[in-house]
């Protein structure tokens, strides 16, 4: 976080070597602003921790985060000697655990109100969405990007500036036990689980363990924290009862009858929602700048969360008007094709059935021109388990209940959703991503809708890029959320 926007310094190099039990070598500068892992986004001022990761050693690249401005190296025994000429360091017995100590050391002196997401699908959307509310009631402090395992969040953690009112924290698993260290780190006021679904199966015995597994952020909530539970999800009293057990206050959200945070009415439109909910007893209307009825529903989650952190609750829900999905995550690019504009749904992020689901059921309310069709461009969705297949294979019942003109497939396990599908509403299927660019930029036209999704290993993002190369921006205009026009 810059200076700019805190009065005090980040760290100061005493403070961290308290907080990991290092050793100083050579002359830093007193005030330290911010926390870099990737010497190639390392920044003036900063303090670089020389992570060994699953590819690269950090330590290979401490002399290039010097070069870029960092005042500061986090550098094991082992490296230490090595790297005495490159600039000041903090010489630790292991970088990792360093940087779990700073994230602890972060939150013990931190005044923040601090929020924990979780779910299997929307957790980085309803991360930004609580971001952009709280923003609106003081200091916030969140993640730039989807930082949930265990490195991003004691990196996320060890960022939080002094100063911020709130902050916002994304924590993911695809294993049991993967959240409970991370919520005990954190420590949150407010945990949300904004649903339970089918993904991670490979790892999982049932869904019921899923919902297991999600609970475990129940349990680092600090001493009368609240947990933010789905009422609308099949496994909400699992949850419920899993967050009691922890000792927190439960509270709900959803279009049922009794939950906390209701959803009265909504108008869903292609470039937002208007919604009426009630929330704690509050009746509020508010606008949301993304499409999607799953949005809606996690709004409530937020506008919830929000009021029980303490920030006004008028303020939070007028913010949600400027909301845009993330990259990768429904991004929206108005694009001049020939024989009019193109819509480009980038959804290349992450998959899942349930995420596929509300994906092609955005896609289905998007408007055309002309001629045009609405066109999905799918990738496998990864670590789905034994029943991988039949579920591949059922998105052929969400691409015709969206009345989807064209589904392209890319990948082994996108096949058995290709042979599912009827023969008009095959637009072709590759063994790749790579393989399938080319047939669907042969096939869009001006006019049409088309959305990209499939999970990240399945590499899609690279078809978004094309389809965005090939054809100019609409009217200038690039990135564009259309809820934000």
């Amino acid at each position: 976080m810059p200076l700019s926007l805190f009065a005090e310094p980040l760290w100061t190099p005493p403070e961290l070597a308290l907080a990991t039990a290092g050793r100083l070598l050579g002359k830093a500068q007193d005030a330290l602003a911010g926390i870099s892992i990737d010497s190639r986004t390392a920044a003036t001022g900063d303090v670089f921790f020389a992570i060994r990761g699953d590819v690269h050693d950090g330590h290979g690249f401490v002399r290039a985060a010097f070069e870029r401005g960092a005042a500061l190296a986090v550098v094991d025994e082992a490296h230490a000697d090595d790297l005495a000429d490159a600039g000041p360091l903090l010489v630790v017995a292991d970088v990792l655990a360093a940087m779990v100590a700073t994230g602890v050391a972060a939150r013990a002196r931190s005044r923040a109100r601090i929020v924990a997401v979780t779910g299997s699908v929307g957790k980085t959307s309803t991360k930004e969405a609580l971001r952009l509310v709280l923003a609106a009631d003081g200091p916030t402090h969140a993640s730039a990007a989807s930082h949930n395992n265990h490195w991003g969040v004691p990196l996320t953690l060890s960022r939080l500036p002094r100063g911020a009112s709130y902050g916002v924290f994304e924590i993911g698993m695809n294993h049991p036990d993967e959240i409970r260290p991370l919520t005990k780190m954190v420590r949150p006021h407010v945990a949300i689980v904004t649903n339970v679904e089918p993904v991670h199966l490979a790892a999982f015995e049932s869904v019921e363990r899923i919902a297991d597994a999600k609970a475990e952020i129940f349990e680092g909530l600090v001493r009368g924290g609240h947990a933010v539970v789905n009422r609308d999800n099949p496994h909400y009293e699992r949850l419920k009862a899993a967050a009691t057990e922890a000792g927190a206050a439960v509270w709900s959200f959803g279009e049922h009858v009794s939950a906390d945070a209701r959803l009265d009415r909504a108008a869903l439109k292609p470039d937002g929602s208007t919604v009426a909910a009630t929330i704690l007893g509050d009746q509020v209307a508010f606008k949301i700048g993304a499409p999607g009825r799953h949005v809606v529903q996690n709004a409530l989650a937020v506008l919830l969360a929000a009021k029980l952190a303490g920030a006004d609750l008028a303020l939070a829900a007028l913010a949600l008007a400027g909301f845009t999905p993330p990259a990768g995550r429904g991004r929206r690019y108005e694009l001049d094709a020939p024989g009019g504009a193109l819509t480009l749904i980038d959804e290349s992020y992450n998959a899942n059935p349930a995420s596929m689901r509300a994906a092609l059921a955005l896609l289905g309310q998007t408007p055309v021109s002309g001629s045009g069709r609405r066109i999905a461009v799918l990738g496998d969705m990864l670590e789905l388990g034994e029943t991988t297949r039949e579920l591949h294979a059922k998105v052929a019942e969400a691409v015709a209940a969206a009345k989807i003109d064209l589904a392209f497939t890319a990948g082994p396990l996108m096949k058995a959703l290709h042979e599912a599908l009827p023969a008009q509403r095959r637009g072709g299927w590759a063994p790749t991503a790579a393989e399938l660019e080319p047939l669907v930029l042969e096939r869009v036209r001006g006019g049409d809708a088309v959305m990209v999704k499939g999970s990240n290993g399945s590499k899609l993002g690279p078809v978004v890029a094309a389809l965005r190369a090939r054809f100019e921006p609409a009217r200038g205009l690039d990135d564009v959320a259309l809820g934000a026009r």
